[in-house]
């Protein structure tokens, strides 16, 4: 198998690591209260410390913290933007019975932001993937052993929220395996246009720009809606999990 073929392969197999997650949703059923708290409160911890420990510090090393500060809140602001076109509110979510209309379009929303937030993350995640495997395939390997593990999390995160609102089994998992699909659409377009231009500067910007994404995402979709379920110290605890999931995924990155 050649060195791209190898990079392409693994970046596949790391990003659909996200249909696991869905997998375990449907094994388990319609998710709860409980449930909700923990995997929302789980996924803004995952994205949290990604995005402080992993994405915005690898911008800053590159670009400097000018212009990596300056990446980051420029994340921010686009994610901004987009909850100004799309206004929202999660006021009396906690008070919505099951089933309802109200409950159901806000749950399907969150699933959709986690969703795309997921496969924004995903996108330069996969880049990463490609360059690693073609600088050195056993690094290749690490990064995808390391993605796999903080992706089937996450894409539980996403069809939880999905298959609660709309009890579609096939939604749950559509929506999983969209956003774990970004990776490898990621790496490929990476093959085919910027494999003669990909250089440090232009990834780290990019991550940089994805850690104002997730923690925008985390901070002001994920934990409130966590918090909504009445579930307040399960939220925290889902969080301080993803966190700690996160951090071993980390761990065994730079092992």
């Amino acid at each position: 198998m050649s060195t791209v073929a190898l990079a392409l392969t693994l970046t596949a197999l790391a990003g659909l690591s996200t249909t696991i997650g869905s997998l375990l949703v449907l094994v388990i059923g319609e998710p709860g209260p409980r449930f909700m708290a923990l995997s929302l409160g789980f996924a803004t911890g995952v994205m949290v410390l990604v995005s402080f420990m992993e994405l915005l510090p690898s911008g800053i090393e590159v670009l400097g913290p000018g212009l990596g500060y300056a990446a980051f809140f420029g994340g921010l602001s686009v994610m901004f933007i987009l909850d100004l076109v799309i206004p929202h509110s999660y006021e009396g979510m906690a008070d919505a019975s099951p089933g309802s209309l109200t409950s159901d379009v806000r749950l399907l929303r969150v699933g959709l932001f986690v969703a795309l937030g997921i496969g924004i993350h995903n996108f330069p995640e996969g880049m990463a993937t490609f360059a690693g495997t073609l600088a050195d395939p056993r690094l290749g390997m690490a990064i995808a052993v390391a993605i796999a593990i903080h992706n089937i999390p996450e894409g539980l995160a996403v069809a939880a929220p999905v298959y609660a609102a709309t009890g579609s089994r096939r939604k749950a998992f559509f929506w999983s395996f969209l956003s774990g699909a970004a990776e490898p659409v990621g790496a490929a377009l990476a093959a085919i246009f910027l494999l003669p231009f990909l250089h440090g500067r232009v990834l780290a910007a990019i991550l940089a720009g994805v850690a104002g994404l997730m923690v925008f995402i985390s901070l002001d979709e994920l934990l409130p809606a966590a918090r909504e379920y009445g579930e307040e110290h399960l939220a925290i605890i889902g969080a301080m999990t993803g966190m700690a999931v996160m951090a071993v995924s980390l761990w065994l990155l730079a092992g």
